[in-house]
Formats: structure tokens, sequence, C-alpha cells
């Protein structure tokens, strides 16, 4: 079973972290994409209960299927992860339907990919704010982090789910979603 280890981190400055993953060896594999996720779960919220999560993501236009289990704790995310290509997006959403699942909520972003042969690191524009995520050994992340000035007390592993509603709490928003039409967010530039 794959395992995914990753930290998030707060973006002051989109065009510093590219200039600073671009100067430590990075490369970019995959630009800025619009990517869509929904979140589906049992009746009474098993899955969420379970600390386990089923996700439906379109990336451009691509569909990947994925299953998180409980999140382990400590300092990176850590958690056992499954997911396979799907190769359409609206029949899976039927079956998941048909199969009592149900969509609990929907998030966007624009996420750009980035790698050294080893890890990930992405950039995510959202709604609330931008976020990248150092994926890869939990060694390599805390290097990596240090390379990009990222401290250990910078690092977050919240889902986006609970940082939108941190978000939300904060800023006394009525949104019920994590899209930039719900939060009434444009982005700069010529999306």
């Amino acid at each position: 079973m794959a395992k995914e280890v990753e930290i998030k981190f707060r973006i002051k400055s989109m065009p510093e972290i590219v200039r600073s993953l671009r100067e430590i060896g990075f490369k970019l594999i995959t630009p800025s994409t619009h990517e869509m996720n929904t979140l589906y779960d049992l009746p009474r919220h098993k899955l969420r209960k379970r600390g386990e999560l089923l996700r439906l993501r379109k990336y451009g236009e691509s569909w990947v299927l994925t299953h998180k289990a409980k999140t382990q704790s400590g300092r990176h995310k850590n958690r056992v992860e499954l997911q396979t290509a799907i190769k359409d997006g609206k029949e899976m959403d039927g079956i998941l339907r048909a199969l009592n699942f149900a969509p609990i909520f929907r998030y966007e972003k624009y996420r750009a990919e980035w790698s050294d042969g080893i890890g990930h690191v992405v950039l995510d524009e959202t709604p609330i704010g931008n976020f990248g995520e150092i994926e890869g050994p939990a060694r390599w992340i805390d290097r990596t982090a240090r390379a990009l000035e990222i401290s250990r007390e910078s690092y977050v592993i919240e889902t986006y789910t609970l940082l939108f509603y941190e978000w939300k709490n904060r800023n006394r928003s009525s949104a019920e979603e994590m899209t930039f039409r719900a939060v009434g967010k444009k982005l700069k530039g010529s999306r």
C-alpha cells in the first residue's frame, strides 16, 4: 500500500517560492492546472468518523479516485493512500451514489507540480489563500523545507476541508464549499 507523507505550508509570495524551487534544482512537471475535488461519505458520516476520506478529483481532463486512511499523528501528515485513474468521472459519481455514498464537500484550486526526482512540491492557488505541499520521504521533506526557508513551526498538517472551515469561521463567511464562486474570490491573471 502506498504511504502518503507530506506537509502543507502557507505561501507568502508565489514568485518567490517559484524562484526558490528553481534555485534548489526543482523542475516544473505540470503547469498550474485547474483541479476540482469532491469528497464522498456514507450516511451518518461513517468515513469521517473513522478519519478516512474518499475523493473524486478532476485535474485538468484527468479523473482520479482516492481513498485515504486515518492520519497518523506526528510532525508530518502520514497515512495510507490508494488511488486509481478513472476514465469517466461522471459515471464514477453515479456508481458512488448508487452505493449510498453522497457528496459532502467540494473544493477547488489551481495546482502546479514540481519535482527534484525524489519527491514533489505542489503550489496551490485556492479560494482561501495560497498553499504549498511537500510530499516524499520524511527526512527529504524536512531538508526541502529548510532549503525553502520553511520552519517546522510553519508546517500545516490539516486537510483543505479543515483549513476551509477555520477560514470560514474567521471570516464569518456563508460559503458552504471551497470554490472560487462560493467564496467570491477571483484569481489574478487570465484564468
